[in-house]
């Protein structure tokens, strides 16, 4: 009876530690930096995600893919093998950004593929070559009896979709201990160089009970790169669960996080005015999402960014930015992540390149992309509220108010207090549990050394008035106890 308990007591321990982000006290949210090259991640861990207060990077998938015409962004989810040479750099670059961006309290998270190798055919970009016609990539080495049987996904099906071939993709056999050991030796390779943990790519497609294995598997983080003895890898899963076919993402919540894809699609219609804010009032479980201690939540990825208009992006900047505002002043308790992407007019476009290297960012004056670069991360009304979701850390969601439609505001325990509108102006006090005094609005604006850049908020008597416009650039406004005048 003892041992039956010590291997539960284990089995639970393991399950919290891969839901455990290694974020360094003060620090929140992880910013994906789409398709950015390792050593200009490692120049942004260092210059500006240390300095704002993040705390992690995704990065795009490191290791050899198929060399596609165009080099379109979706190039780095066909594998040619595990080796860690991509445009993104090699195994020594990427190492090098690790150490770096571990050195300044940020971590590292590999966007893993491994429920498939590459349907395209050729040199991959580490030079290895792979036949998928035939289902062999020597360079891993995977052949035929590796993968599943080729057919097409029935989405009505839960073996079809976990067994079948996801866009043509060659579906590996994760039940197989010779294919858990390639995918296993390839996580340890990357654990081994500093990663925290992985966000895994079309975890949906891959049986529960395999990725269970697997990570359970992988070694412990490296203490050399300043995690605790016995860190696990933190995992967080995409697995798309919108209540339209048999798999669900609670299947998923033993060994680590997921995706909620539901975050970003029930919040855009609200920003946009289509669905009233005031319904916001109960958001979280009470709308269906999981518990925040097993989910990753996000307005946005780079792929619904492109192929879903259901969920708000760059291109919608104003709503976009007061719902990714309201998802970090929110205390439901999940693990937030931003999206830096580039500007695109085609789904499948490539990110800025000079020929077939990928070109770095510049920056403006006022710290923003050039370059092609969207790079939403440094808009000051996102990282200044990354600070907002670091200042109000442990508090409870008070003083609730909205107008019985389009306009809500709430406070955050002493600490904070955020206001939005998709329609109409507000213009009037508002309860607040902020201590009396002026307020820097960061996002209209910042606070920087003991002045605000934006419009200030006064709060008096427990009251904050509030006047924003439905016609001004922003739309939403928001205050917090380190941005007091």
């Amino acid at each position: 009876m003892t041992a039956i308990f010590v291997a539960l007591a284990l089995l639970a321990s393991f399950a919290y530690g891969q839901k455990d982000p290694h974020f360094w006290d003060g620090r929140n949210t992880i910013v994906h930096l789409f398709e950015w090259k390792h050593s200009d991640i490692a120049s942004e861990c260092e210059n500006f995600l240390s300095q704002k207060g993040f705390g992690g990077v995704q990065i795009s998938p490191p290791s050899e893919n198929a060399v596609v015409d165009g080099r379109p962004w979706w190039e780095k989810y066909q594998p040619v093998s595990y080796v860690l040479n991509n445009r993104a750099g090699d195994e020594s670059a990427l190492a090098d950004m690790v150490k770096r961006c571990n050195n300044v309290g940020v971590r590292v998270y590999v966007d893993l593929v491994a429920n498939h190798m590459a349907t395209s055919t050729g040199v991959g970009t580490a030079g290895n070559t792979c036949d998928p016609s035939s289902k062999y990539y020597p360079a891993v080495s995977y052949s035929s009896e590796n993968f599943h049987t080729s057919c097409e996904i029935d989405y009505t099906d839960a073996s079809s979709i976990r067994n079948c071939e996801l866009s043509g993709l060659k579906d590996l056999d994760q039940g197989q201990v010779y294919v858990r050991g390639k995918i296993v030796d390839y996580l340890n390779n990357l654990v081994n160089l500093g990663v925290a943990g992985f966000r895994v790519d079309a975890a949906k497609h891959m049986w529960p009970d395999d990725l269970s294995a697997i990570f359970g598997s992988v070694n412990d983080l490296n203490t050399d790169h300043g995690f605790a003895s016995g860190s696990r890898a933190f995992i967080f899963q995409e697995v798309i669960d919108t209540g339209t076919d048999p798999v669900y993402n609670t299947e998923y919540t033993s060994f680590g996080k997921v995706c909620e894809f539901k975050y970003g699609i029930d919040l855009g219609p609200c920003f946009r005015g289509e669905n009233p804010l005031h319904y916001l009032e109960n958001w979280g479980t009470g709308w269906g999402l999981l518990d925040g201690g097993d989910t990753v939540s996000f307005i946005e990825n780079h792929d619904n960014e492109r192929y879903d208009s259901t969920y708000l992006h760059y291109k919608e900047s104003k709503p976009y930015k007061a719902a990714i505002a309201f998802m970090l002043a929110h205390p439901y308790d999940t693990t937030t992540r931003i999206l830096s992407s580039y500007y695109f007019d085609t789904e499948d476009q490539a990110p800025p390149a000079d020929g077939d290297n990928i070109l770095s960012p510049g920056f403006n004056s006022d710290g923003t992309c050039t370059n092609g670069w969207v790079c939403q991360h440094r808009w000051s009304p996102i990282f200044n509220m990354v600070a907002f979701r670091n200042a109000v850390e442990g508090t409870s969601l008070e003083n609730w108010w909205d107008n019985g439609d389009n306009q809500i505001a709430f406070s955050r325990g002493d600490k904070g207090f955020y206001a939005a509108t998709a329609s109409g102006d507000i213009n009037t006090s508002i309860t607040t549990g902020l201590p009396d005094g002026s307020y820097c609005d960061v996002i209209s604006g910042s606070y920087v050394d003991g002045a605000c850049t934006g419009k200030t908020l006064t709060v008096s008597g427990g009251q904050v008035y509030v006047q924003l416009g439905a016609d001004e650039t922003e739309a939403a406004v928001a205050i917090h106890v380190n941005a007091k005048l």
